[in-house]
């Protein structure tokens, strides 16, 4: 089947949306009228058909951050598995200006005789390291400046420190994920970035778009045990909200039997041992843990976006 390249100018952007399924378009179209109208934005529109022969460009990634307080794993790992891939990744923040790491997770102050057990491993913090370098790192667009039909998978990573909350909490963020659920596009969600999926909407249902589907997320358990280990001088550092990840995204759920805890082993994962991590994949939605599974989750994240091109060839 042939694609169809589109190439969209609005009055003060220009916009690459991608390649599109020719048995797509009219619907794509449709959504396409809905968000123009939102962003004040006018769109002309030339479609190129490209006979199914031409290799498809890399796959475009958003990965969107907080202002301060994501974890270094979650963010690092990910982005270093697509990016040697090739794949193209932009970053959003805020305020469009570069994201602060969770400074307790990259460096273990303050978490005491815990810290081994709690602050991000050096696989972790070398791949944030070469993260923070990076060129899309440091020059993050501002959340309202993203546009979803540029990208063809969302990468949402997780943390539990106070700043996290702007992120959780963005009506904007979550329509752009309840948008890319309902087209089926991939969307990767790790931690409490499964609570940002969870009070997305779907347009289809007005559900959360997490109904229907199997899921896991932080643990209760796991949330619990850090904060009881650090309570008694970090506070509620642990505790992002007074209900806990587990039990936010159980509510969001249709059966409470699709939240997928995973198993107790606090043994984090590697790219020789990927069998330690856990993640739950359902169709174009896929989700992990804690830092733990990063390497698991960037993996298999990995091979949706292989199928997602052999899907738009």
């Amino acid at each position: 089947m042939d694609r169809v390249f589109l190439h969209g100018r609005g009055i003060s952007i220009l916009t690459i949306f991608g390649w599109v399924k020719a048995s797509d378009l009219p619907g794509f179209c449709e959504k396409m009228k809905y968000w123009s109208a939102k962003s004040n934005q006018t769109l002309q529109l030339r479609l190129f058909t490209i006979p199914n022969t031409t290799r498809p460009m890399p796959l475009k990634v958003l990965l969107p951050l907080p202002k301060s307080g994501f974890d270094p794993t979650e963010a690092g790992v990910p982005w270093q598995t697509l990016f040697k891939q090739g794949h193209q990744i932009v970053v959003a923040t805020p305020d469009g200006q570069p994201a602060e790491v969770d400074p307790r997770v990259f460096t273990g102050k303050d978490l005491g005789l815990f810290k081994n057990l709690l602050k991000a491993d050096d696989l972790g913090c070398a791949a944030f390291q070469r993260f923070s370098e990076s060129n899309e790192f440091n020059h993050p667009l501002r959340y309202e400046e993203i546009v979803p039909f540029e990208y063809d998978a969302v990468l949402l990573p997780g943390g539990h420190d106070k700043g996290m909350k702007r992120y959780l909490e963005s009506d904007f963020l979550q329509q752009i994920v309840g948008w890319m659920m309902d087209v089926g596009r991939p969307v990767g969600a790790i931690c409490h970035g499964v609570i940002l999926v969870a009070r997305s909407k779907s347009a289809q249902t007005g559900k959360s778009v997490l109904f229907g589907r199997r899921t896991t997320a932080l643990p209760k358990f796991m949330e619990l045990s850090a904060w009881a280990m650090t309570a008694p001088w970090l506070g509620s550092y642990y505790r992002t909200y007074k209900q806990s990840v587990q039990d936010e995204v159980k509510s969001a759920l249709e059966f409470r039997g699709d939240f997928r805890p995973g198993p107790t082993s606090m043994l984090r994962d590697s790219p020789h041992k990927l069998s330690r991590g856990y993640v739950v994949r359902d169709g174009n939605y896929l989700s992990a843990r804690w830092p733990g599974d990063a390497h698991l989750f960037a993996d298999t994240f990995a091979k949706m976006l292989a199928e997602e091109e052999t899907r738009i060839q």
